[in-house]
C-alpha cells in the first residue's frame, strides 16, 4: 500500500509539466475581415491559466524552416479569444495554434485543424439609412473600414428595370444619389465589396422614400385654394350688392318746362339722367 502511494506521489510531482491539458474547441471566427481565435478554457483548480497565440504563413513555411511568428496583443493573456486581424495580412492559407500556461509550467500545442484564408470571411451587407433632403435623395453608410467599398443601387419605385448604380470608396459622410421628382417613392439598397479578396456581400434590406417638398407644396396649395375659396364664398355678395348700387343710376325728377310741354310733344320729352360723379360714386361705396 505505501508503494504505491509513493509511487502515484512521484509520478504526479515528476509528470507535473506533461499533465497540464493543451487547449481544445480551437476555432476562428472572422466577420467583415475581422478575425478572432477562440478557445475552450483550460481549468486547473486555485491557478491562473494564461495563453499564447502564435501563426505561420505561406512565407514561413516555405522559406523560414516553417517558423511560427508570436503575437504580441495575444502573449499570456487571461481570455480564450485572440484578435488577429492586423498578423492576418495577406490572402493565403494561415496555420494557427495556441498553448496554456501557467506558471513554469506549460501545455503542449493546440492547433486549429486545417488552414485558414482571409477570403472565406463573413461579409454582410452595409448599416444604412436612406435619407429625402427636400427633393435630394440621400444615403447614410456605415463605415466598415478601409478595406470595403459599397455598391449602392436606386430606382423610382415601379421603374426597377431602369435601376442606377454608385460605387462608393470611401465613406466620409452622407452621399447624394439623385434629384426626386415630386409625387413617387424612391428605393435603394446597397452591398459590400472587398477588392483585396474580390468578394461581395449580399444587398441589403430596400428602403424606399419619397420628396418632401412633393408633399409640403400639395398641402400649400390644398391650403390656399380653400382660403380663396372661403373668401370669394363671403365677400362676392356684399361685392355685388354694392356694384348694382353703385352702377345704379339716378334719375331725376322732371324740370318745370317738361309739364308745360302739350299732350303732342310728349311723346318727345325724355327725361332727364343725371350721372353721379366720381366723388359721389365713393362716397356711396363708403357707406
Amino acid at each position: 500500500f505505501f508503494l504505491s502511494f509513493f509511487f502515484f506521489l512521484l509520478l504526479g510531482i515528476l509528470g507535473e509539466d506533461a499533465l497540464l491539458p493543451a487547449p481544445q474547441n480551437i476555432s476562428i471566427l472572422s466577420i467583415n475581415m475581422k478575425h478572432f481565435l477562440t478557445w475552450s478554457p483550460v481549468i486547473v483548480q486555485g491557478e491562473t491559466v494564461r495563453y499564447s497565440v502564435e501563426f505561420q504563413g505561406e512565407y514561413e513555411r516555405e522559406y523560414a524552416n516553417e517558423s511560427w511568428i508570436p503575437i504580441c496583443e495575444c502573449s499570456l493573456i487571461t481570455a480564450t479569444v485572440c484578435n488577429m486581424t492586423e498578423d492576418i495580412s495577406a490572402t493565403v492559407a494561415y496555420n494557427l495554434r495556441v498553448r496554456a500556461d501557467v506558471g513554469a509550467r506549460r501545455s503542449e500545442w493546440g492547433t486549429l485543424k486545417g488552414f485558414f484564408n482571409r477570403i472565406t470571411t463573413s461579409l454582410t451587407p452595409p448599416l444604412m439609412k436612406v435619407i429625402a433632403d427636400g427633393y435630394h435623395l440621400l444615403v447614410e453608410l456605415e463605415d466598415m473600414g478601409p478595406a470595403f467599398q459599397f455598391c449602392v443601387l436606386y430606382w423610382k419605385k415601379g421603374q426597377e428595370s431602369r435601376m442606377q448604380q454608385k460605387v462608393v470608396k470611401e465613406v466620409s459622410s452622407v452621399v447624394h444619389l439623385d434629384t426626386m421628382e415630386a409625387g413617387p417613392d424612391y428605393c435603394v439598397k446597397a452591398q459590400t465589396y472587398v477588392e483585396t479578396i474580390n468578394r461581395s456581400s449580399s444587398f441589403s434590406q430596400t428602403q424606399c422614400v419619397r420628396a418632401q417638398g412633393g408633399r409640403s407644396m400639395l398641402l400649400v396649395t390644398a391650403l390656399i385654394s380653400s382660403v380663396g375659396f372661403a373668401v370669394a364664398a363671403l365677400t362676392l355678395p356684399f361685392l355685388t350688392w354694392k356694384t348694382s348700387k353703385i352702377l345704379t343710376l339716378k334719375v331725376s325728377e322732371p324740370p318745370p318746362q317738361l309739364i308745360l310741354c302739350g299732350s303732342e310733344e310728349a311723346e318727345q320729352c325724355d327725361l332727364m339722367v343725371h350721372v353721379m360723379p366720381s366723388e359721389e360714386v365713393l362716397q356711396l361705396w363708403i357707406q
